[in-house]
């Protein structure tokens, strides 16, 4: 049996021990209260702990205690002034004692139990069912996500996969099993029987030696033509075989629009919802790349502090950021070793005639590059109420509803304040979404 021991250092005050069982005791009524305390909380804090309070009912450990009634019992009382050594003190009745949970003025008595989270901890519990979703590959990305694998050696194969270490290894031990003489013994052997032959009178045990040298050398120079000195057989390749190779690099795309139609109160939701993304996506998944690009009427790749907090003003050209965005693929993510996702933030404003041209550009060259695409539109609360209908709309958001009926990997919500951008997160990231573009 395999017995595992935790040796981190405890935190200050803290046993470790303990707080990971009893977060493993309670973890469902704490994921409850964490799920509830979200909707309160600024975007910005999602990184920081949290102080949270949960029913003390059914958390408590079980513990042995000694009955109240019965029993002998020796026990030393210091300071008293009241008896003596030896005397008898009668024991309480049962209801008398002065212990029991007391009620409290501002309502957070003893039946609520505070406990804070730890900023990993916290993360952690409000991730837990969020993941992005991964979407079957096509053929022909398949055939990309293989990749060739040594698998030891063949006989045949092409002539630059050949082995020669293996290959000579393969031809010395078959000519030392099958006796082939080497080349230097076969030529002192040929200059003795040429020295003899050049004596002008061989006696007769010269004669014998000659003929006996001269049978040698045959039988050599046979055996030397017979076993070759590297045979077909000795070949050796290098064998490859085809593996799947688990494509485990993702890059997200974050578009945003910094136009002078989007007021301050958009792009506070936009920077929000944003950067809820990347503090998702940095804490679910270990490598990851992330593009920013904002735009106007032009679209550039900016840095995470210039995206969230540089002023801009302008026009609005919707197209140029899908543009910028499929240059970036084709120049630094090819999609055959990247899963690629995106994320679109915009009041709906665009240029006319141009919502036209991204419906082609994520028809034709965005939609089949990437394996989710989200678009989230910022509305005014009053045109929230007004814009129930998922086909009401702009112009852009019209023509993505067509892209969202053509695509299964295209999702687009509308939010309108700071506590609509949690449900709409988990809305697009949940494991439901998942199965939906599945």
């Amino acid at each position: 049996m395999h017995h595992f021991i935790d040796r981190r250092a405890n935190p200050k005050d803290k046993s470790l021990g303990n707080r990971q069982r009893f977060l493993r005791r309670a973890r469902a009524r704490i994921k409850e209260v964490v799920n509830r305390s979200v909707q309160d909380r600024n975007v910005t804090d999602v990184a920081t702990g949290e102080t949270i309070t949960i029913p003390a009912k059914g958390i408590e450990e079980p513990q042995l205690r000694n009955a109240r009634s019965g029993g002998n019992r020796s026990r030393v009382f210091t300071g008293n002034r009241e008896y003596m050594t030896g005397d008898q003190i009668d024991k309480p009745e049962s209801g008398e004692g002065q212990g029991g949970k007391q009620g409290s003025d501002d309502g957070e008595g003893e039946e609520d139990f505070r406990f804070t989270l730890s900023r990993d901890e916290f993360l952690d519990l409000f991730f837990e069912d969020l993941e992005l979703p991964d979407l079957v590959k096509t053929s022909l990305k398949e055939v990309h996500s293989y990749k060739l694998h040594r698998a030891g050696h063949s006989a045949s194969g092409t002539p630059t996969n050949l082995n020669v270490l293996r290959t000579m290894r393969n031809a010395h031990g078959r000519r030392i099993a099958l006796h082939r003489p080497s080349r230097a013994a076969v030529e002192r052997l040929e200059q003795e029987v040429t020295a003899m032959r050049a004596q002008p009178v061989l006696d007769e045990q010269e004669q014998a030696r000659l003929l006996e040298l001269e049978q040698q050398l045959e039988t050599l120079q046979r055996r030397l033509r017979i076993v070759p000195y590297i045979d077909p057989v000795d070949i050796r390749y290098n064998r490859y075989e085809p593996r799947p190779n688990p494509n485990t690099k993702a890059v997200m795309f974050c578009l945003m629009d910094v136009s002078g139609s989007m007021g301050e109160r958009e792009k506070d939701l936009a920077k929000r919802f944003f950067m809820l993304l990347h503090l998702f996506l940095e804490r679910r998944y270990k490598r990851i790349e992330v593009v920013f690009i904002r735009h106007t009427h032009h679209a550039e790749e900016v840095d995470e502090q210039t995206f969230f907090y540089s002023p801009e003003t302008g026009g609005t050209v919707v197209s140029t950021a899908l543009v910028e965005m499929q240059r970036i693929i084709k120049e630094r993510f090819p999609t055959g070793e990247w899963n690629i996702y995106a994320a679109q933030a915009s009041d709906g404003e665009n240029f006319s005639g141009d919502s036209e041209r991204c419906h082609d550009l994520m028809v034709k060259e965005i939609m089949p590059m990437v394996q989710y695409y989200a678009y989230i539109e910022i509305l005014d609360e009053r045109e929230f109420d007004i814009f129930q209908d998922a086909r009401s709309g702009a112009a852009l958001w019209r023509a993505y509803g067509e892209v969202a009926d053509a695509w299964k990997n295209f999702a687009m919500k509308r939010i309108a304040k700071p506590g609509d951008i949690y449900p709409v997160f988990r809305e697009l990231f949940s494991h439901k979404a998942r199965e939906k573009v599945g």
